[in-house]
């Protein structure tokens, strides 16, 4: 009669753990869909530029290495460096020689110049995109968590800081026994994280 009444709560426990871990996925999935208005242009960001009432106008582009677009009518333009409001506003401007009141739009629609990187014993290494806000613990569970036989103590992120390649250490054992909570920092763009 006790092994019974164990049973469900264990499902129930597995199930709220599995319904907590949706919830996070998705909040993680959402805030990759909404770029704040001050997120910052990049080099490789898939950028959808829609003119009302121009079908040939409107199209998906991508920021060129040295983050110009390239765009019809009025040639190259710089985007990288600029928000969205500030790229729509050039473009407007330059298209008023060929189009009556333009009126732009423009999506980021994927962030690939704010990319972290996974290496080592994770279920999925490999860059990911930089999510606002994103820390040392949702990039890990973003990588599907970790492999077989992975060093949770001794996890490294590298850093570029003024030139210099800087190390900053996250111990995930003693973080999930609530002990130095500050080692889970926010994520900047290009932090490489190596789990041994």
């Amino acid at each position: 009669m006790i092994t019974q009444d164990l049973y469900p709560s264990r499902a129930c426990g597995i199930l709220f753990l599995i319904i907590a871990m949706g919830l996070i996925a998705a909040n993680c999935y959402g805030a990759s869909k909404a770029i704040s208005p001050h997120y910052r242009i990049g080099p490789n960001d898939i950028l959808h530029i829609y003119v009302w009432k121009e079908p040939d106008l409107t199209r998906d582009v991508t920021v060129m290495a040295d983050g110009r677009i390239t765009f019809p009518l009025i040639g190259e333009i710089m985007a990288s460096g600029k928000t969205v409001s500030e790229l729509k506003e050039i473009i407007t401007n330059k298209l008023k020689k060929y189009v009556t009141a333009p009126d732009v739009t423009v999506i980021v629609n994927e962030s690939r110049s704010r990319t972290i990187y996974t290496i080592g014993k994770l279920v999925r290494p490999g860059p990911y995109p930089l999510v606002p806000g994103m820390t040392v613990l949702q990039a890990l569970s973003t990588a599907g968590g970790f492999a077989e036989w992975a060093d949770t103590k001794n996890i490294i992120i590298v850093r570029r800081e003024g030139g210099k390649e800087v190390q900053l250490h996250f111990n995930y054992k003693e973080f999930i026994e609530g002990k130095n909570l500050k080692q889970n920092i926010l994520l900047k763009p290009n932090d490489t994280i190596v789990v041994p």
